[in-house]
């Protein structure tokens, strides 16, 4: 899959689409789902131009990945979830479910979670 900078995530980075940060470091910005699923559900995208986990993880550096990652740690600590738990969700590609052709994570809590 080619990268849309088209896509909604690539115009909120861009700063052309508005969007309710909650949080934002050098490695990514995270927002409230337009649609969620659970009480707490925001998704954070890298800022770099990454269509999915695979492209991530083949051509991001060792310090992105290790900035987003820590980044998605950071916004999980800031919404108050590690005491009773939460759940992590990456939908990759057209059968997996992945409407927006950038890579996000969705961080989802507030409620027990079916297993």
């Amino acid at each position: 899959m080619a990268y849309d900078s088209d896509n909604v995530f690539a115009k909120i980075l861009r700063g052309e689409l508005p969007t309710n940060k909650i949080y934002e470091d050098e490695y990514c910005i995270a927002f409230p789902d337009l649609n969620p699923k659970t009480p707490v559900h925001v998704l954070v995208i890298p800022k770099g131009e990454y269509t999915d986990f695979s492209d991530f993880t083949a051509r991001a550096t060792p310090a992105e990945i290790a900035g987003f990652f820590k980044s998605v740690g950071k916004v999980a600590q800031q919404l108050g979830l590690p005491e009773k738990g939460y759940r992590l969700v990456m939908n990759i590609g057209h059968d997996g479910g992945q409407v927006v052709p950038h890579l996000h994570v969705h961080v989802l809590g507030g409620k027990k979670l079916p297993v």
